[in-house]
């Protein structure tokens, strides 16, 4: 299991990567570099949600899982337990770690 502050971490910089990506694709949209970047930075991304929603809990609705999210039950109210994963462990602006 990965730290959840690294992966955190990880996570702000490959989405920053998208999100810089994203803007220059809107004027270049036939850039074949920037596009492979984007498609890798983008895979990256999503790697690192699951990999989070995996080990802690989901940040974004996309990796919701009610049957594999927080594996570690690291901060939940409902140990051992199906349920609706977005509600489980400090969301990441709460600095609670």
């Amino acid at each position: 299991m990965a730290d959840r502050n690294s992966l955190l971490q990880e996570i702000n910089e490959t989405s920053f990567m998208v999100n810089d990506l994203t803007l220059y694709l809107d004027t270049h949209p036939e850039d074949p570099q920037a596009l492979e970047a984007f498609t890798q930075a983008a895979a990256q991304r999503k790697q690192l949600l699951e990999a989070y929603a995996r080990d802690f809990e989901p940040l974004t609705m996309n990796c919701v899982c009610p049957d594999c999210n927080n594996q570690s039950q690291s901060s939940t109210r409902y140990p051992g337990k199906k349920h609706f994963t977005w509600c489980d462990g400090p969301l990441p602006w709460d600095n609670q770690v």
